[in-house]
């Protein structure tokens, strides 16, 4: 039966609080359009300039709708945007200008055109921000779909290298299956409470209309579960990351490192800590035990690498497992503790991989450990940042990265899992193996710890390039190695900006204990 035109009303638009997303969606086509324009200004200079506006537009739109406490959905219930979609939507709009600033020098940039490289970049920020604010199972899935083709796409944009080729069909190959997986869970959860939207699955699931043990439900969760952790990488789904993470372009390896992972987990939160918080003792002890051993494969993983940019992804995977300990408690604390270490993993993982990105691009030896030697004393200013960032992803005290792993850990004992706790605890002690390796390569030289020969292979040093006036040659690479470097300390000694940002998130879920 086709209603009549006088009875079909149009959805009701929040145009403000959608207003993030329309400055990344427009800017994505701004972009695309003026890429097509030649010009060596225009491409280098002009396409970039309007990409980072574009962020930093919706940064500023951010702010002025940011509100605390809980919000109503929007747009039918698609989307909600609260705090928690909003403070996962800042970090990834920052990844997006450092992903920007790191890319003004990368091939791959010019390689795949200026425009089309920004536009998908605009793009894949859209969709993790939708995937972020998802609150019902459609929008979740194309908040998903959004995030990954373009990254798809990006991972394969140094069109004359082989392993970055190899890494976009990689990540192709290994992303469909996991988007089928969560597509075929999201129908199974839909199949066992008849509901779409996260609040009214939330409402069937306290009802007596759905049981907690209906095969159906759980084995809908655990798809979804499984689904989600192949973006997030975490183990045993983590197969891709290090070969995906060392053949993309570094620059797209550095933002598919903080800002996947922050969109993936934002998610993750609003849809097991809000929708099926009720049935938290069913899924609660397999994710905790997910988290345990994503720590333990991860730790492992990285202590024989000598890759640094396979080192980093080898490191991202412990990282999903600590920052899932969040998510299993299922309370307001584990929420704060989530987010505070999500901003704390971007700052302290864009230091690193900047130093990463200024070595590769001038070291005939690449991301190779031994491209590191002896940098404390050739270039203290990269050598610092990448000790600071070293130091914070193992949880050295006054560092960012000690303070968000105590918060997680203090979630953890808080919602009865203290025994992964103590998993963090170790895995995070397991760590330091390899991640002082980096810094006695650093400031020791390669006597220290042996380094085996390795054919050297043919870089071409960015121009105006020199061992003595390598700052002057790269200074926007240094510049964020220096800034993030020096974040991380700041949030390590003076927390309480990140602790305010996470309590006001804290208030986005009701009915967290």
């Amino acid at each position: 039966m086709t209603l009549p035109l006088a009875e079909i009303q149009a959805p009701d638009i929040d145009y403000k609080a959608l207003s993030p997303l329309m400055a990344t969606i427009g800017g994505s086509i701004v972009v695309l359009m003026v890429g097509l324009l030649r010009g060596r200004l225009v491409q280098t200079v002009l396409v970039p300039a309007l990409t980072a506006l574009s962020l930093l537009t919706a940064i500023g739109l951010t702010i002025w709708i940011w509100e605390p406490g809980v919000q109503q959905p929007i747009i039918e219930g698609s989307l909600t945007m609260d705090a928690l979609a909003l403070g996962v939507a800042v970090l990834v709009y920052v990844a997006g200008l450092v992903c920007v600033a790191l890319s003004l020098r990368a091939v791959a940039a010019r390689e795949a055109g200026h425009g089309e490289y920004h536009s998908m970049l605009l793009g894949s920020i859209t969709g993790m921000v939708v995937l972020a604010a998802s609150s019902d199972l459609i929008t979740l899935f194309v908040g998903i779909e959004l995030l990954s083709i373009p990254l798809y796409v990006l991972c394969a944009s140094e069109l004359h290298r082989r392993t970055s080729l190899e890494a976009g069909l990689k990540y192709l190959v290994i992303g469909s299956v996991g988007s089928a997986t969560l597509l075929y869970g999201l129908a199974l959860l839909y199949g066992a409470t008849g509901a779409m939207q996260f609040d009214a699955i939330a409402s069937a699931i306290s009802s007596d209309e759905v049981s907690l043990t209906d095969p159906l439900l759980l084995t809908g969760i655990g798809l979804i579960a499984t689904g989600l952790a192949f973006k997030a990488s975490v183990a045993p789904f983590h197969q891709w990351t290090p070969d995906v993470y060392q053949g993309a372009p570094t620059p797209i390896t550095t933002f598919m490192a903080v800002a996947t992972k922050a969109a993936a987990f934002g998610v993750a939160l609003r849809l097991f800590d809000g929708a099926l918080g009720l049935s938290q003792l069913e899924w609660g002890p397999a994710l905790a035990a997910l988290a345990a051993a994503t720590i333990v494969i991860g730790n492992v993983g990285a202590l024989t690498q000598r890759s640094l940019k396979r080192l980093l992804a080898w490191s991202s995977v412990a990282q999903a497992g600590y920052l899932m300990a969040g998510v299993v408690v299922g309370s307001t604390l584990g929420l704060q503790a989530t987010v505070f270490y999500l901003a704390v993993y971007l700052v302290m993982n864009v230091a690193a991989f900047a130093v990463v990105i200024a070595r590769e691009r001038v070291s005939e030896r690449g991301d190779d450990l031994s491209s590191l030697e002896n940098l404390g004393q050739t270039q203290p200013w990269l050598a610092w940042p990448m000790t600071i960032a070293m130091l914070s992803l193992a949880g050295v005290p006054a560092t960012a990265g000690f303070i968000g792993k105590f918060y997680l850990i203090d979630a953890a004992v808080a919602g009865d899992y203290a025994w992964l706790g103590i998993v963090i605890v170790v895995g995070a002690v397991v760590s330091f193996a390899y991640y002082l390796r980096v810094v006695a390569v650093m400031w020791m030289g390669g006597y220290e710890v042996e380094l085996p020969t390795i054919p050297p292979r043919q870089v071409k040093p960015v121009s105006g390039w020199s061992p003595e006036a390598d700052l002057s040659a790269q200074p926007e690479v240094a510049a964020i190695a220096i800034a993030f470097a020096a974040a991380t300390i700041l949030f390590g000694v003076w927390p309480d900006p990140l602790f305010d940002a996470a309590r006001d998130i804290g208030t986005a879920l009701s009915g967290l204990r």
